[in-house]
């Protein structure tokens, strides 16, 4: 994970931009940069995790033009020796090829990328900027206009605080060139359904997410992976130990006294045998964490902050404690086969289009927590569900078959791991609480009691009324928006509204994003 800044044009403050792109030095502490690039300037801060030596540092230059990229491009090696007919290469990083590969296609490259990145280029020869985005925006970045009308990218909202006037999520599957955003990618869009027998299906996600997860196990850092017991993370650890010479290294965080996935997640270790950490966090730690997540997160969003508390407290202890550099997590499994609340879908293109706001959302959500918990506690995140070849397969698969039809949520999913001994039969089939509940129903009872205790009912109905979009609508959220305003003031339109079930879905109209206020919630709390 790294950190990345561009200023693209003459920079007012010299002082407010160092100030700003030092906020997001936990990204990458082992070594940072900026430089004048034509009439603007480039920062980077880096955490080395391809090509360890110095030579990796970026921004890497060639021929006058400048690249800064956070990213990981999976099978760089086959491009770098095409290019290595045409052009030198001095370090192992796989961004190194960057540069080469937008002089050989420009814009087009983006397309030909398999990768999760955000990056801010400067072509020498055309004295121009160019950004883009991964599809899904697994990688963060952000912009505004200074005063002057001046556009500034960075990796995160915090960098641009005081720099621009408004700041917006640069949209993923994206590049910017000319003034203008222009889409390469629309991930969730599906040209064509594929219309794949069940067993075709389930045999191709199985084959797809194993060449996922093996991709991203290619490091020169280590690797360990956080472990929730459930069925997206279980699946995740499970076929890296099989592709493992050596046992794997899990983490699971819960409460002291009521933590759902702990027993599951140690079940699962010790079936695929990999060294596992449990990491216990308390009352006192959840509340007094409050401020610094949301204002690592930069959301006011419930469920987001609900689930980076564990996430976060995890993530601070691997860093703390051992010398991993990077995490494979089970995020975006939800969005493409499932959430609880989807079991509503009333019909296959409604279950469709749900699927697809998620996909499309996914980098102010779910997305957006794996980041900043991760990175903020200088390690790097990759995400196997989020493989792009994963993603257009399942987002293409017929929608009738990921309804559930089955009796079981995520159906095509555990039925795609059934054989080959990957998990015990019951976590396999169990149903999962989410995140934020199963490291323990009170953490979220505990947030929820904090905030009923901070407001009186007259200062809630008072001080919600100033909120015009995406106005609090409990005590808890109004709570959660009034950390964010102190460190955001006035950006809440970064974060289109709260994750929520959808309300217009006979079932789902209710006040929680939590899964255990839904009728079918079940033995998903056990």
């Amino acid at each position: 994970m790294c950190s990345i800044i561009g200023y693209c044009g003459p920079c007012a403050d010299r002082e407010k931009f160092a100030e700003g792109f030092a906020r997001t030095i936990s990204r990458g502490p082992d070594d940072s940069r900026t430089m004048d690039v034509g009439t603007g300037c480039l920062g980077f801060h880096r955490l080395a995790i391809m090509g360890l030596h110095p030579e990796g540092m970026q921004p890497f230059e060639r021929d006058g033009s400048f690249v800064v990229c956070n990213g990981e491009i999976y099978g760089f090696e086959k491009m770098k020796n095409e290019l290595s007919k045409k052009y030198a290469f001095v370090s192992g990083s796989d961004c190194e090829i960057l540069l080469p590969l937008y002089f050989e296609y420009g814009t087009d490259m983006f397309r030909m990328l398999d990768a999760e990145f955000a990056l801010i280029l400067y072509d020498g020869r055309t004295k121009q900027f160019v950004a883009a985005r991964d599809p899904i925006g697994i990688r963060p970045l952000y912009y505004g206009y200074d005063d002057k009308g001046t556009i500034v990218f960075a990796s995160e909202a915090k960098n641009l605080v005081a720099l621009v006037k408004k700041i917006m999520p640069f949209p993923p599957g994206h590049y910017y060139k000319d003034g203008k955003f222009v889409c390469y990618c629309d991930i969730a869009n599906v040209e064509q359904v594929c219309h794949d027998d069940l067993e075709t299906v389930c045999r191709n996600i199985h084959n797809k997410l194993i060449a996922a997860v093996e991709k991203r196990l290619v490091a020169d850092a280590k690797v360990g992976f956080l472990l929730s017991g459930g069925l997206d993370s279980s699946l995740v650890c499970a076929i890296a130990a099989k592709k493992s010479q050596t046992p794997i290294r899990t983490f699971a965080i819960g409460m002291e006294k009521d933590a759902i996935d702990l027993k599951y997640a140690k079940q699962v270790a010790d079936y695929i045998g990999a060294e596992h950490t449990e990491v216990y966090m308390t009352k006192d730690e959840v509340l007094a964490s409050l401020r610094e997540v949301v204002q690592l997160l930069g959301t006011f969003d419930i469920t987001t902050i609900r689930a980076s508390m564990g996430m976060y407290l995890v993530c601070k202890a691997i860093h703390k404690q051992t010398d991993i550099r990077v995490l494979l997590t089970g995020e975006i499994s939800d969005e493409l086969f499932g959430y609880k609340y989807t079991d509503f879908a009333p019909s296959a293109a409604a279950f469709q289009q749900e699927a697809q706001k998620r996909i499309r959302e996914l980098h102010m959500y779910d997305v957006l927590r794996a980041d900043r918990c991760i990175s903020v506690n200088s390690l790097e995140a990759r995400v196997p569900f989020g493989d792009l070849d994963f993603v257009k397969y399942v987002m293409s698969v017929d929608p009738e078959k990921k309804l559930n039809t089955y009796g079981k949520g995520k159906y095509l999913l555990r039925h795609a791991f059934e054989k080959g001994d990957y998990l015990p039969d019951d976590i396999l089939w169990r149903e999962k609480a989410a995140f934020s509940d199963a490291v323990g129903h009170s953490m979220v009872d505990d947030l929820k009691a904090y905030a009923e205790e901070f407001y009186t009912d007259e200062e809630y109905r008072e001080k919600r009324k100033k909120y015009t979009h995406a106005p609090p609508f409990t005590k808890e959220s109004l709570l959660y928006r009034e950390i964010f305003e102190t460190y955001y003031p006035g950006q809440s339109e970064m974060i289109t509204d709260f994750w929520m079930p959808n309300k217009n879905w006979e079932g789902c109209n209710v006040n929680d994003p939590s899964a255990r206020v839904l009728s079918n919630y079940g033995a998903s709390g056990k």
